[in-house]
């Protein structure tokens, strides 16, 4: 059995923001999610392919 993992990071951002509330009432339903200069988080990836390789005579270079 062979296990390739592949590990990839990426970010994402959101805004969460009612424009007819005011900042603060913004602020505080919806908390740091609704900064004017968005919030983010930083995500992690992890993708595992497993398999039971054959050797046959065609695929002789693998």
């Amino acid at each position: 059995m062979v296990y390739i993992t592949r590990k990839e990071r990426f970010n994402a951002a959101h805004k969460l923001w009612k424009p007819d509330w005011s900042e603060e009432k913004n602020l505080e339903f919806f908390g740091k999610c609704s900064n004017p200069n968005w919030h983010g988080h930083n995500y992690e990836l992890f993708v595992t392919v497993k398999a039971n390789p054959t050797p046959t005579p065609d695929l002789w270079w693998i």
